[in-house]
């Protein structure tokens, strides 16, 4: 007893002494306090809920620069966790390109490998390169050419789905925008047709989501992203749960318990999946052949035994079930919300929809669309990547409003940080120097605010807040200096780890635009705000308990002005 009780008192007496450290000696020597910054009202506030609500973030993101420059400390979680808010081309740039100082912190890698596996939006290090590398042949242009018509046929799919919702549906006499059409939950049905594109693309799996919910794969990931993503109430409990993952398994919550159950369902169908892809790749080289599959898995596991790939550079089975999973989120969560908010802003700005309707007309194929070949489509999406008004929309669209608001990333080791401006440091006596970089301690983390430089004002001009697609005719020049690896704007992301997938993310959005732009013309419904849930979703204003959502009033365009249904 006298041993456990001395035990105990130790344990209690090095945790103050941490505690102490942390509250009192780390704050006088942290060089990130030196930085200027906004002040905190109380002793646990904290500066996230200004700076990741997108109904505020804007305004909050502007007012720091006014007041504080481009490089800010802001408070993070705990009242010892300063962290660096950068809106500066320069700083930001070194940062995401040296990817190896800079990773995702653990409790970020954690979350996301608790659902969807060690892939690429979780890994780091030599595990990611190695996944990178084998990865980047799947996603060749080559190979995203390939998967055009998948992409087409789902899009149809949706259009006849839509068609047949607007049949049985009755007139809407209250607002005469809506006559002959239906109020739909555009972000419902989008958010269906992507998941069945990366299905088929991602594995040549048929989810069917469009024509119902009840493939067991589906539902698998419908309800792990929905309970562990869409749903996710930030509450104290899923704070310890992430720092402490020992307290799900004893006390399991209903978001544990739908995780694992998902994942039982996953490994057996998905593993099952990548094992028969495996053999039919074997018997044709058996065969003295080459297996055609043309989606990524396909392409991941040939190029994953190509004989000019090191052994010690290929990936396992799990790595590569992982970085399935990771495409399903990733390709169909973010491309359903791209698209979603294009319709929204569409339907806001009628003008701009008809003029984009108008030029997509222009490219309507003589034969019906359900009757073209591979060749015929792959014909017609060259003719649409190449029109000036959609490539204006998608690029506007993206830089006002990225899927992804903010990323954050921690220093593994201590790094000087570059600028573009003199930042004022404050010394010891008080007094502020002008200096031309900073320290970055290591440990601390960085605030990475992808909308904000998309919506900075002194760097895309007074209209930056607004969605004016004609600006990407006339850009400032300031706008060139942006990082980015998409036209200078952060949606993509940039550096080493860049999003792999922006090719694909096009033709899909591209796409679909072009087969329901001239099928359907759209109108406001109810109001609809954003909210901030690991990716930026459209809410009913004033129902957010009732999850994202973007209702719009869809109305059939006049079969003389519409491709050949």
């Amino acid at each position: 007893m006298l041993v456990l009780a001395s035990f105990l008192t130790a344990v209690l007496a090095a945790a103050c002494s941490y505690l102490f450290y942390l509250l009192i000696i780390w704050p006088r020597r942290n060089p990130l306090n030196r930085l200027p910054g906004p002040p905190v009202r109380t002793f646990f506030g904290n500066h996230l809920g200004a700076v990741l609500d997108p109904a505020r973030s804007p305004r909050v993101h502007e007012k720091f620069v006014k007041d504080y420059g481009r490089n800010v400390r802001i408070r993070g979680l705990f009242p010892w966790e300063e962290r660096l808010f950068t809106l500066d081309p320069i700083s930001l740039a070194h940062i995401l390109k040296h990817s190896t100082i800079y990773e995702k912190p653990w409790q970020s890698r954690a979350l996301i490998s608790s659902m969807i596996g060690e892939g690429m939006l979780a890994a780091e290090g030599q595990t990611h390169k190695r996944q990178r590398r084998v990865a980047t042949a799947a996603f060749s242009i080559q190979q995203m050419r390939s998967l055009v018509p998948v992409t087409f046929q789902k899009g149809i799919e949706l259009k006849d789905k839509w068609l047949s919702l607007l049949s049985e549906a009755k007139d809407l006499p209250k607002d005469e925008k809506a006559r002959g059409g239906a109020k739909l939950d555009v972000c419902h049905w989008v958010s269906r047709a992507t998941f069945d594109v990366i299905g088929l693309a991602g594995f040549d799996y048929r989810f069917n989501a469009i024509h119902g919910q009840t493939n067991e794969l589906f539902m698998a990931y419908k309800d792990m992203f929905e309970t562990a993503i869409s749903q996710q109430k930030g509450s104290l409990w899923d704070l310890l749960a992430l720092y402490f993952p020992i307290l799900d398994q004893i006390w399991p919550g209903e978001r544990y318990k739908v995780v694992k159950k998902s994942h039982e369902v996953i490994n057996r169908v998905a593993g099952r999946l990548i094992q028969e892809k495996k053999r039919k790749i074997e018997e044709s080289e058996k065969a003295g052949s080459v297996y055609g599959g043309k989606d990524l898995l396909s392409a991941l596991l040939k190029f994953n035994i190509a004989v000019d790939l090191p052994p010690d550079q290929r990936i396992s089975d799990e790595d590569i079930l992982h970085n399935i999973n990771t495409f399903l989120f990733a390709g169909s969560d973010t491309s359903s919300l791209t698209m979603t908010w294009l319709l929204y802003l569409l339907a806001k700005y009628p003008d701009v929809q008809e003029r984009l309707r108008a030029e997509l007309l222009t490219i309507a194929p003589a034969a019906p669309l359900d009757s073209l070949t591979e060749d015929e489509i792959a014909s017609l999406y060259t003719a649409i990547a190449e029109l000036p008004c959609l490539e204006k929309v998608v690029k506007e669209t993206l830089r006002l409003i990225p899927p992804v608001h903010s990323s954050i990333r921690v220093a593994t080791q201590d790094d000087i940080i570059p600028t573009s401006t003199p930042v004022e440091l404050r010394r010891m006596d008080g007094k502020v120097e002008k200096v031309d970089s900073f320290m970055m301690p290591k440990g601390t983390c960085v605030h990475v605010p992808i909308e904000a430089f998309n919506l900075d004002r002194e760097v895309w001009g007074p209209d930056g807040w607004a969605f004016n697609p004609d600006r990407w005719d006339n850009l400032p020049e300031a706008v060139k200096a942006q990082p980015g690896l998409y036209n200078n704007i952060l949606t993509f992301s940039a550096g080493p780890r860049s999003c792999i997938g922006v090719k694909f993310s096009i033709i899909e959005i591209k796409m679909f635009t072009y087969i329901l732009l001239t099928h359907f013309k759209f109108a406001e419904a109810d109001p609809v705000g954003k909210a901030n849930v690991v990716l930026t979703r459209p809410y009913v204003m004033d129902k957010h308990r009732e999850g994202s959502q973007c209702p719009l009033y869809v109305i059939r365009v006049e079969s003389e002005t519409s491709p050949t249904i």
